[in-house]
């Protein structure tokens, strides 16, 4: 529509409608014209047989006058002739014509005398025409003639009686000029130029006029008798002039000018709208530009309340709506839920696949979490590998249950990251307001406090806020901090639980678990300060301390009748996840110039399978470096055995949990005796743990087990007790079972 042809094209569709339209309007006026002069036509040749008939009649009359009284003196009959010359101004001469076709009267005289006498029978055609008159009665009318008198004329020749009775002819003669007078007595006769036409031969015209255009005319019959007659009639130039209407013009030239108008308004809108779309160009670049600085707004505001890695809400954002939550529920006299949520063993899968995967894992995490975000429920991250989760308005207990559940259910899939499936966990901690605490920070401590009481019960569980937990809490963190001194200010010590070999009934094989010989609280079993450990990271450090504890034990009882033991150590997923774990051993045994057969490294069956290909890789080192391989708690893991094909395993130790009934219940029996007869298939040695009663030993002497231990044999002690045993060959036995937690 900007386009500068725009305004031409649209001057050229108004020149073509005008033209169209003009075009239109004189072919209808030339219709219309047409039209007309046919009319005219028409009405002259009515008229034009009209006055011959009517003319013809009165001759007709004068003739039967003489006919009836052939006595007729002639000065009568010109008195009657004069008085038809009179009547019928058209007559130029009234004649009576003997039988013998010859002029013996005629009237008037004057001028006509060269008439008398003559023989209007003068050829052969005239001569039979009359005589067919005669016979018949009928009148009959000549062609135009040249008359006697001058000019040219038509006579009509009425016969006086027929047949044998016939006394000659009343004839009246009249010129063209008079006829032509008398057809076009009531129009202008400079308007039309009349032409008659006797068969296809023109024989008169009234040229009054020159026409230089001859489009215009019409021919119509003249019915006549005994006459073959078409009258043309052509319009003047005059005649057409006034019959055309000054529309056509008028209405092109007023098309013309609406075209001339509306292309200039076109231009001129252009010109507006070019000068407006300018305009509306530059507000939009200023809009765009507005919209740009808002969007950096928003995304300022977005970024000072949205974690840039999984799009949660950030914690401070999260704690400023809790705030406000907890002032409108204060109003309303409603709770408020606030769960703390930690992914289990993130810490691990962390260092050991990276940070790259531990950030894919935290986004589909907080993919699934925000699925449960609605009007209530709001999610945000807190860093690290905890999230936070506040439920509005809380009407009854069940409904904190339900989201729980939900969140649950976000954790039944396995995720899939970087092309590896891993089944993730959570621990919850929940904090209700008011019973919980009145404020966000309290609300949120306090919910931090149940969420480590839940992992102290155990991974992939919830807690709710009790009262005495932040005293618990508080101690933890005392111990926490601790912790950190205890390395350094060698505060650890391993004490030995022996193993039985049941084929020779002599300790062969002792295993080695920490304590930790607190400065204040005594001596603190692994699950008071293990978990603490795995939190804060520092359990790799305490891994290698117990390695190097180890070798300098064996390094001790080297030369003593001690020196034939060999000392087992737990590794934790994380130390395994370690790429210098094996440099770390062979330098623990090179330093103290151990045989690498004579230290044994034990795993839980769960961390066998976590990250297999890797730790296929580092157990195969240690195989290869002669260190003896063990699988802890073996059948309360995954349930899969390929990595006992797949994995260099020399030793199994059949869980607690088997022994504790195995002579009470009878599937627990089955479940021992299947994984002996499977371990001793597959070219394994098989430790039964747990062992406390003589009936539990007498069943695994006698289903062939390899080892055993537990409190039957000896709880753990320290090195120093250990050896006295030996020495004395017996060894004491506790009624007390100890809480364990090995490493």
């Amino acid at each position: 529509m900007l386009h500068p042809a725009f305004p031409v094209a649209i001057f050229l569709i108004f020149l073509m409608m005008a033209s169209g339209l003009r075009y239109g309007l004189i072919h209808q006026y030339t219709g219309q014209i047409q039209a007309n002069l046919e009319n005219e036509t028409r009405s002259m040749a009515n008229n034009l047989e009209w006055e011959f008939k009517s003319h013809a009649g009165a001759i007709q009359r004068m003739a039967k006058r003489l006919a009836a009284d052939p006595t007729t003196p002639e000065h009568e009959w010109r008195q009657d002739a004069r008085n038809y010359l009179m009547d019928f101004r058209i007559y130029t001469v009234i004649e009576w014509i003997d039988r013998d076709f010859f002029i013996r009267w005629l009237e008037p005289v004057s001028l006509n005398e060269t008439v008398l006498g003559f023989n209007v029978g003068f050829n052969e055609q005239r001569r039979q025409a009359l005589a067919e008159a005669q016979l018949s009665g009928n009148y009959d009318i000549s062609d135009v003639l040249e008359l006697r008198q001058g000019g040219k004329g038509i006579v009509i020749y009425a016969p006086v009686g027929k047949g044998a009775e016939n006394n000659g002819f009343i004839a009246g003669v009249f010129r063209m000029e008079m006829l032509a007078q008398e057809l076009l007595s009531t129009r202008e006769p400079e308007m039309f130029r009349v032409s008659l036409f006797s068969k296809g031969s023109e024989v008169y015209r009234q040229n009054s006029f020159d026409r230089s255009d001859d489009s215009l005319s019409y021919t119509v019959p003249v019915d006549l008798p005994t006459l073959d007659w078409q009258l043309m009639l052509e319009p003047s130039p005059d005649w057409v002039a006034k019959q055309f209407s000054p529309w056509p013009r008028w209405t092109f030239i007023a098309l013309l000018l609406m075209g001339v108008l509306t292309s200039l308004a076109v231009l001129l809108a252009q010109i507006i709208l070019k000068r407006n779309q300018a305009l509306l160009t530059t507000r939009q670049e200023l809009d765009e530009e507005i919209a740009q600085r808002k969007t950096i707004q928003q995304d300022l505001v977005r970024l000072e309340s949205t974690d840039v890695l999984t799009g949660l809400a950030n914690r401070r954002f999260f704690m400023e709506d809790l705030a406000h939550t907890l002032t409108l529920a204060d109003r309303q006299m409603r709770q408020v839920a606030l769960i703390m949520l930690d992914l289990d063993r993130f810490q691990m899968l962390n260092d050991s696949l990276g940070h790259q995967f531990g950030d894919e894992l935290l986004v589909q995490v907080a993919k699934r979490l925000n699925l449960l975000s609605d009007e209530r429920v709001s999610v945000a991250y807190s860093g690290g590998d905890e999230f936070m989760i506040c439920l509005q308005f809380v009407e009854d207990i069940d409904e904190i249950i339900h989201l729980l559940g939900l969140i649950k259910q976000c954790f039944a899939a396995p995720f899939e990251v970087q092309d590896e499936v891993h089944s993730i966990t959570s621990t919850l901690g929940i904090a209700v307001y008011p019973q919980s605490g009145l404020d966000a920070d309290t609300l949120l401590r306090n919910a931090d406090i149940a969420l480590y009481r839940a992992k102290d019960q155990g991974r992939n569980t919830y807690q709710f806020y009790t009262e005495g937990m932040q005293e618990r809490e508080v101690m933890r963190l005392e111990l926490e901090k601790e912790l950190s001194q205890a390395l350094s200010n060698n505060e650890f010590v391993l004490h030995y639980q022996p193993q039985l070999n049941l084929d020779t009934g002599e300790i062969t094989s002792v295993e080695a678990l920490i304590r930790w010989q607190h400065p204040r609280r005594g001596l603190l079993a692994p699950g008071e300060f293990i978990p603490l450990a795995e939190e804060s990271g520092r359990i790799t450090d305490i891994g290698h301390w117990v390695v190097m504890a180890a070798c300098r034990q064996l390094a001790a009882w080297n030369g003593t009748r001690f020196g034939h033991l060999r000392v087992a150590v737990n590794l934790s997923g994380r130390e395994l996840d370690d790429e210098n774990l094996v440099d770390h051993i062979r330098d623990a045994l090179n330093a103290e110039g151990i045989p690498a057969e004579r230290l044994e490294v034990e795993l839980t069956e769960e961390i066998f399978i976590q990250n297999i290909e890797h730790n296929r890789d580092q157990l195969s080192r240690l195989h290869d470096l002669g260190v003896h391989l063990a699988i802890d708690d073996f059948g309360v893991g995954y349930s899969s055995l390929a990595y006992l094909r797949d994995f260099p395993v020399d030793l199994l130790k059949i869980d607690r949990s088997f022994i504790t009934e195995v002579t009470e219940r009878h599937d627990d029996a089955v479940i021992t005796r299947a994984v002996i007869n499977l371990a001793h298939n597959l070219g394994l040695k098989v430790v039964a743990e747990g062992v406390e009663t003589q009936a539990q030993l007498d069943f695994l002497m006698g289903q062939g087990c390899n080892m055993a231990q537990g409190y039957l044999i000896s709880r753990p002690v320290p090195a120093t007790e250990l050896e006295r045993a030996l020495v004395g060959g017996t060894l004491e036995k506790f009624a007390l079972a100890e809480p364990r937690y090995e490493i």
